[in-house]
């Protein structure tokens, strides 16, 4: 059990049936009355932020958010198919589950699949990955200087805003968490 007035960033908790991550925090002491708790807490399963006040007494069960690394192994268009690379276990995820954070992840990259009482919900791609780009526009020399960028379409087939000079076949990283290009490489 997890008491208010322990309550850090990051710390998992479960608050009437649901399972929240802390985000922020503030032990506040008024003038008059009792110390209070002013929280954030974000809802790891939906997404959604709750603002709430707890008295520093109040007790939550710590809820145990397991990350294991899985290797993504193919899609068979309706199902994400995972495995574990240390019991050779697979599994297999739907595609509402996991949403769009696969876009940027090739077959046998290691992704880190979230899960909570054995319930999948969600997967954490790797922060960075190199993708060839597939289709673009050809680049001409001296279009670096405005800074205008292109759509290109990666071997993924995710489409990302690169600059005018990368060409198809070059090699690109990107950031998974915004979808943004960082650097040829």
């Amino acid at each position: 059990m997890v008491t208010a007035s322990d309550f850090r960033n990051g710390v998992t908790i479960e608050v009437d049936g649901k399972v929240c991550q802390v985000v922020e925090f503030q032990h506040v002491k008024p003038g008059k009355g009792a110390a209070f708790v002013r929280t954030k807490l974000k809802d790891i399963i939906n997404g959604g932020v709750i603002e709430t006040t707890y008295r520093p007494t109040e007790k939550f069960p710590q809820a145990r958010i397991e990350r294991k690394d899985m290797q993504y192994l193919y899609n068979d268009g309706e199902l994400f198919n995972f495995m574990d690379t240390e019991t050779y276990e697979q599994i297999a995820i739907a595609q509402d589950v996991i949403g769009d954070s696969m876009k940027f992840v090739k077959e046998n990259e290691m992704v880190k699949v979230n899960s909570y009482n054995g319930n999948v919900f969600a997967v954490e791609p790797p922060l960075f990955v190199e993708l060839e780009i597939t289709e673009t526009e050809p680049g001409f020399k001296g279009d670096t200087a405005t800074g205008a960028t292109k759509p290109a379409t990666v071997e993924t087939g995710a489409v990302v805003a690169v600059p005018l000079f990368v060409n198809q076949g070059d090699v690109i990283k990107i950031d998974t968490r915004t979808g943004e290009y960082l650097s040829r490489v």
